[in-house]
């Protein structure tokens, strides 16, 4: 891959949560020969989950037709993008030429609803992942899961280490190393709740009972 051109197309939309965007792009952008488009349906700034950010979509869907790598990240707007016909339309038609289909946190519940999922293992955020399974998709509660060319990755920060196993697979494992140590990735959490298991069911029943997924179900 020294000389061919790697097109990264990673979507935004209004609520999208920016480290599902951001994570992947940081490791995946450093790819030799990468060129990397936020999309949208329309260019311009889309507002992340907080508001108070704005990523600049420079590309409007239809400009990003043949992309190596799509990144479709979550956030509470990706159950708008689940009725988004013009961005499910282009999951489905890109897919069939990406060399990897992926997607971050509830960003796997877009790729599910375009039908990319139907029989793939796949993982979501915690509080998400058992939706996954109403589309037909595979529910795994792992950090990433590859089925095939589709890489899904858990919560929010799991994009990071979805886009360093990716970036191993397509550049080799030496380069996946040195852009790691590039961003000084090495994890050391003040506290060891990053997953339901670890964090305890007091902690995961208050976030639980917050959740847009647990109010669907009441």
């Amino acid at each position: 891959m020294d000389d061919e051109k790697i097109e990264i197309a990673i979507v935004l939309y209004d609520g999208v949560t920016a480290l599902d965007a951001i994570g992947p792009y940081e490791i995946l952008s450093r790819i030799p020969n990468a060129a990397t488009r936020f999309v949208s349906n329309e260019r311009g700034v889309r507002r992340t989950d907080q508001g108070s950010l704005g990523l600049m979509a420079d590309y409007r869907l239809e400009e990003v037709s043949r992309p190596s790598v799509v990144v479709i990240p979550g956030g509470p707007g990706q159950s708008q993008q689940m009725a988004n016909e013009q961005l499910l339309e282009w999951i489905r038609s890109v897919h069939k030429v990406t060399s990897w289909t992926t997607s971050v946190c509830t960003g796997s519940l877009i790729l599910a609803a375009a039908g990319i999922l139907n029989g793939v293992r796949a993982t979501s955020h915690w509080l998400a992942i058992d939706t996954l399974a109403s589309f037909g998709a595979i529910p795994v509660r792992e950090r990433v899961v590859f089925d095939g060319k589709i890489v899904t990755g858990a919560g929010v920060s799991a994009g990071i280490d979805l886009g360093l196993q990716l970036l191993a697979q397509m550049n080799g494992e030496e380069t996946s190393k040195e852009v790691q140590l590039w961003v000084e990735y090495d994890p050391q959490p003040p506290f060891d709740c990053g997953s339901p298991e670890k964090a305890g069911p007091e902690i995961c029943e208050r976030l639980r009972s917050r959740s847009r997924f647990h109010q669907k179900e009441r």
